[in-house]
């Protein structure tokens, strides 16, 4: 039996989120931008739940197109806000559409959105070395920089901790806990 983050082991689910997602460098700019809306749904709630949504989310949303969200209309947003398969929250689903206006932005201005957000780290990731659960930050100086930056560009729902989770789970950081079997095999997908 593999050495796992605790968290890990809670469902299924979380298990294979583990094991085959959380940590890997990722460079795709449509799961980037795909981690920020579920990071943003995940606000006050478990990621559990938002995992346990995350294909009707990919239905809902046109698969994270942020060309195609960025042009949902009022009507398009109520359709949302009724769909009972996602996490119906108005102001949500409304920054999500705000959101992936300026990640448009973002990719004119930087050639990518990759280009931008892994800037911050100059372009590696950030290796921790973390014993316990307990000794995961909910947020760093990192992420208050990375946060206040978006949200200086009209970003919504993009605090420091939805932005550190975003760091976590796109590899930016590699928090898994060191005697986790995934620790030293994120490192090598950079």
């Amino acid at each position: 039996m593999c050495n796992r983050c605790n968290w890990g082991t809670t469902s299924e689910i979380m298990l294979k989120y583990h094991d085959t997602e959380w940590g890997v460098p990722l460079h795709d700019d449509l799961k980037l931008f795909e981690f920020i809306v579920l990071e943003g749904f995940q606000a006050g709630l478990s990621w559990q739940i938002v995992l346990n949504k995350r294909e009707n989310f990919r239905k809902a949303f046109d698969n994270f197109n942020p060309e195609t969200i960025a042009k949902y209309d009022e009507g398009k947003i109520t359709a949302l806000i009724q769909d009972k398969s996602i996490i119906r929250n108005k102001q949500k689903i409304s920054a999500c559409v705000n959101n992936a206006r300026q990640f448009l932005e973002i990719q004119k201005e930087f050639g990518s959105f990759d280009n931008y957000i892994w800037g911050f780290v100059d372009y590696k990731p950030i290796i921790n070395l973390f014993a316990d659960i307990h000794e995961l930050p909910a947020n760093t100086p990192l992420s208050d920089k990375i946060s206040a930056d978006l949200k200086k560009r009209g970003f919504k729902f993009v605090g420091s901790t939805v932005i550190y989770a975003h760091m976590q789970a796109t590899g930016m950081v590699n928090d898994h806990l060191v005697y986790c079997y995934r620790y030293n095999e994120v490192q090598n997908f950079n």
